[in-house]
């Protein structure tokens, strides 16, 4: 009758366990697997969450002069948004055209154009001065920075 005993160089787990090392073309296993997509997930959730809504940032808006269009697409007394550019243009009086940034300095919501006098963010309702940027109505605490514009051959160009 012989005995058994535990040999040195016989492996100290199973076969194919997790815990083997040294492994070269073993699969990962599933729990690796688990843990690399969970953190994937963690990271592009993270990564959508922070460019649904930035908190107080003015956020990007075009730089450099932009031609946005004919004076006359501009009412009196309101404005005109140019939501691709993220720039929008007012007319306070006749002739008269001041143009801001359309990133709602609250949490960088894109204004949703011009009524009753005021420039309207759908976000979280602020709203702000035709003619300054300044803030009428909060949360937003501060102005629309505001965008130099040019009229020429009645074209609006901001910069």
């Amino acid at each position: 009758m012989s005995h058994l005993s535990a040999s040195a160089d016989l492996p100290s787990s199973p076969v194919g366990s997790p815990d083997q090392t040294g492994c070269d073309g073993c699969d990962p296993s599933r729990r690796t697997v688990l843990r690399g997509a969970a953190a994937i997930g963690v990271v592009g959730a993270a990564a959508a969450g922070l460019a649904a809504c930035s908190s107080g940032s003015s956020g990007s808006t075009a730089s450099g002069p932009v031609t946005l269009g004919a004076t006359s697409a501009v009412p009196v007394g309101s404005g005109t948004l140019y939501r691709s550019q993220k720039i929008v243009v007012t007319q306070p009086t006749a002739g008269v055209f001041k143009a801001f940034s359309a990133v709602c300095t609250h949490q960088g919501c894109i204004v949703d154009g011009v009524s009753k006098g005021v420039i309207q963010c759908p976000c979280h309702g602020s709203q702000f001065n035709i003619t300054t940027g300044a803030v009428v109505t909060g949360p937003a605490t501060t102005p629309l920075p505001a965008k130099t514009v040019t009229v020429a051959d009645g074209k609006l160009t901001v910069s």
